[in-house]
């Protein structure tokens, strides 16, 4: 109890101190502006206004906000970052503890490790559309049948009649931005891909890998799109990002799951590399398929994507849905 007794004291010397600091700044007439214009440049958050959270998850440690920067609509998506065993040490050896509760052999605290290992992954949005603020709303959900006919007849006009802009995809493939992420390319324009990381993944850990192959073809939106002739392509997608990920991060084939979804986040075709330990967003059996699965499907039919019923979840503020329900088919 007496080391609790010291952590308490511990935090009390920090906040007087920073007591102190802010009463001098406070009477210091010009460390408001100095303060601000230091603050703006070191931190390009500064100023963000909250207008509402769209959605925050306890299980997933995630936040999604909807508010004004610089008197434009943004969205940030601050996000815990995961616990690395190599800084477990300095995690135990330098965090400072408050005691919370002690009973028997079980005692919990408030730990605060080192500044530099308490960071918060942040993506900003901005200008954010409304488009982007609907995508991270918290929306119901419900599950579409999609049969041949359906794609062809609702889904594909509604895909071509929206402006879905993947110039950020042709972007990389040109080689235009995110160049030096470009973890393994085949330049080949038939079969050819670029392996890069998913956004997703803070690339410090393997737990939780997961990377992303795009397709040099600009002709193939989605799983629907594929036939037998793009089997050359699959099988090189699958055997070579395979290679290139276990030669990069000594992480096997057998400890990968290798899949597509559908509907896809975006229509160029990509596929996904994911650790088989981490339950990556969208890898459930509603929304994913393995590139095995797809591969021998193609191999026994041809057109098994053109004419086979797909499910897939849809949020009720999509747009695609409205089309479902306008054809009677929820």
């Amino acid at each position: 109890m007496a080391e609790a007794g010291k952590r308490e004291v511990d935090f009390a010397d920090r906040n007087e101190t920073d007591t102190v600091k802010a009463k001098r700044l406070k009477n210091d007439p010009n460390s408001d502006q100095d303060n601000h214009n230091e603050s703006a440049s070191a931190n390009p958050l500064f100023g963000f206004k909250t207008t509402t959270v769209l959605r925050d998850s306890a299980r997933e440690k995630n936040m999604f906000i909807h508010g004004k920067l610089n008197d434009q609509d943004a969205v940030i998506i601050l996000e815990k970052t995961p616990i690395r065993e190599d800084t477990l040490l300095e995690i135990f050896n330098g965090s400072r503890l408050k005691l919370d509760m002690r009973n028997d052999i079980y005692s919990t605290y408030q730990l605060q490790p080192p500044a530099h290992l308490n960071e918060m992954k942040t993506t900003v949005v901005c200008p954010a559309t409304e488009k982007h603020v609907k995508k991270y709303l918290r929306q119901e959900t419900y599950l579409v049948q999609e049969t041949g006919e359906d794609y062809r007849s609702i889904t594909l006009p509604y895909i071509q009649s929206q402006s879905f802009s993947v110039q950020w995809v042709y972007n990389i493939l040109e080689k235009k931005a995110e160049a030096e992420r470009i973890v393994y390319e085949d330049p080949d324009q038939d079969v050819g891909f670029v392996l890069l990381p998913d956004f997703k993944w803070d690339q410090k850990q393997l737990d939780d890998l997961h990377l992303i192959a795009i397709v040099h073809r600009r002709d193939i939106k989605s799983l629907r799109d594929l036939t037998a002739l793009h089997l050359p392509l699959l099988t090189n997608i699958h055997k070579k990002g395979e290679e290139s990920i276990l030669k990069r991060y000594g992480v096997a084939a057998s400890k990968l799951k290798v899949y597509l979804h559908y509907q896809p986040s975006y229509y160029h075709l990509h596929i996904h590399f994911n650790a088989l330990s981490y339950d990556a967003p969208g890898c459930g059996v509603e929304h994913a398929h393995l590139l095995s699965d797809v591969i021998q499907n193609l191999q026994a039919d041809s057109q098994y994507y053109h004419s086979r019923s797909l499910s897939f979840p849809l949020r009720a503020d999509q747009g695609l849905l409205s089309k479902f329900k306008d054809a009677g088919k929820l």
